[in-house]
């Protein structure tokens, strides 16, 4: 019942005017410009927490529109240095070229990536959808094999192929392959990922299972209770968990990130609450924060993959005061 409900709500949202969307995904996305974001740090540093910010649009048609995002990402830099945040980036390959120009996006991502390294910060690449999987994973190793380890991408659980991908980082980087792992929101063909919400949830079980093992940095990217309390008891049978040393034999010990051989990722407006419980029981947390003139399309695109956003969107219509990201 709450799926289809959840599901007309969604329908009903995104044939609305762009004011009304507006209003909706205001809690989900900081706002068109970098000033947005900032506020949102500012607001949110005081609960412990510490946030990766992605500057939205991708698929874009002409290497000057990369250009934007490169130079939209020094500011992003500059403005993380000036507030002296615990942040760090999320970018997508595609908005710095990779599918027009191979090898220009890839130089516009090393750049951003020295640069970023220069001001020890670490960047992630996000995954987009199956087009481009193989060619992310692989501006990963690039990087790295030139030394630039403060990078890493993120592997989705819902993926037949994410086991072997883990497996293949490993064998080449070691503890270094850095991870984000989430179930994954592109609703990928039947025939390469799992569509079952509990196949999704034991496959990405088994990617973090993986990932821990191998002594990587595991930044575990979700809002589902089963995940949640899958991976607690995981880093409970690893001998870690708040207030411990990273116990493991083969663990990065040269990370970027403060902290911990893990945390917990969530986007910013949801499940506020359960981020907070983990907050103040020790779990290092962080925040995804979206900003950028490409609200529209995110927020459209984010209703339509994941329809149980619907209850989120009637109760912030019905009871606004809730709203706390």
């Amino acid at each position: 019942m709450v799926g289809w409900v959840s599901r007309t709500i969604v329908g009903a949202t995104v044939r609305m005017p762009k004011w009304f969307v507006r209003w909706v995904s205001r809690r989900y996305v900081a706002g068109p410009e970098l000033s947005d974001a900032v506020s949102i740090m500012k607001r949110l540093s005081g609960e412990g927490t510490c946030f990766t910010i992605d500057v939205l649009g991708e698929e874009i048609t002409s290497m000057d529109e990369a250009q934007f995002f490169y130079d939209e990402y020094v500011r992003v830099i500059e403005a993380i240095n000036a507030g002296q945040f615990d942040a760090n980036l999320s970018i997508k390959p595609t908005a710095f070229g990779l599918l027009i120009n191979r090898e220009k996006g890839m130089d516009n991502i090393r750049k951003l990536v020295e640069l970023a390294s220069e001001n020890d910060m670490f960047v992630r690449l996000d995954m987009e959808d199956h087009r481009v999987t193989s060619d992310t994973i692989q501006v990963v190793k690039d990087l790295q094999s030139e030394g630039l380890t403060n990078v890493g991408t993120v592997i989705q659980g819902r993926l037949h192929r994410s086991l072997a991908d883990i497996t293949d980082l490993e064998q080449e980087l070691g503890p270094l392959a850095d991870y984000r792992i989430c179930k994954g929101i592109y609703l990928e063909p039947e025939d390469i990922s799992f569509t079952q919400y509990r196949d999704i949830v034991d496959a990405t079980n088994s990617c973090i299972d993986r990932m821990l093992d191998a002594g990587a940095y595991v930044a575990i990217a979700s809002h589902d209770v089963p995940v949640i309390e899958y991976s607690k008891s995981a880093l409970e049978s690893f001998g870690m968990g708040p207030g411990k040393e990273d116990p493991r034999p083969n663990a990065n010990k040269s990370r970027r990130h403060k902290g911990p051989g893990y945390e917990f990722q969530m986007l910013l407006g949801v499940r506020g609450p359960m981020r907070r419980k983990l907050a103040s029981q020790g779990h290092r947390t962080r925040i995804y924060i979206p900003y950028g003139k490409k609200w529209y399309e995110y927020s459209i695109r984010r209703l339509k993959e994941n329809p149980t956003i619907g209850t989120q969107v009637a109760k912030a219509f019905l009871m606004p005061w809730t709203n706390r990201p």
